[in-house]
């Protein structure tokens, strides 16, 4: 469902744009929360085309379509919003973490020194894209914007912080999995 309505709310803030202009925006801004390739954005467009939710606002050389949203596609963008999340909470990277003990303590430290290289990275990585993003503090999209950005470097920073803490409970004695390799 979040496939559908990145791409519908996209296409209603962002009117009259091609595949290619959505897929760039994808890869600029909603990357770092919903990511989505060109088949699956392409193929979202086809569907909420076919549900009456976007329509061909102009089609330009070599049959480029530009698109905007119907009337209900605006509707079904708000309906969105104003409705509670009831989207399972997953976390591939806790489940990873409940699941260690399948490997010796040195697997483990190194997992977790592996993770906090990754959170590190990443947070270089957030911190770079807000450097070169010139933000508008008076248009709404770029306020929220730099407010997800930002809800992405806490994370980071916490996380950091967590594999510090979490490495530091694991007692020092090496130790087997409970479940030898096979």
């Amino acid at each position: 469902m979040s496939l559908r309505m990145a791409t519908l709310g996209l296409i209603a803030q962002h009117p009259d744009s091609t595949g290619y202009d959505l897929l760039k925006l994808f890869q600029r801004s909603l990357a770092n929360v919903w990511p989505a390739t060109q088949s699956q954005l392409y193929g979202e467009l086809n569907k909420l085309s076919a549900d009456g939710l976007i329509e061909v606002s102009a089609t330009g050389v070599r049959g480029r379509k530009e698109y905007r949203a119907t009337d209900a596609g605006h509707a079904a963008v708000r309906a969105w919003l104003e409705s509670p999340n009831t989207e399972p909470r997953r976390n591939s990277f806790l489940l990873r973490i409940f699941m260690l003990s399948e490997l010796s303590r040195p697997e483990i430290r190194r997992y977790l020194a592996e993770a906090k290289r990754a959170s590190a990275t990443e947070r270089e990585r957030l911190d770079d894209l807000d450097r070169q993003i010139d933000w508008d503090p008076d248009d709404d999209r770029d306020v929220l914007g730099r407010i997800v950005l930002d809800w992405g470097r806490r994370v980071c920073a916490m996380q950091l912080e967590w594999l510090d803490w979490a490495t530091t409970q694991l007692p020092t004695e090496h130790r087997e999995p409970e479940h030898p390799k096979h």
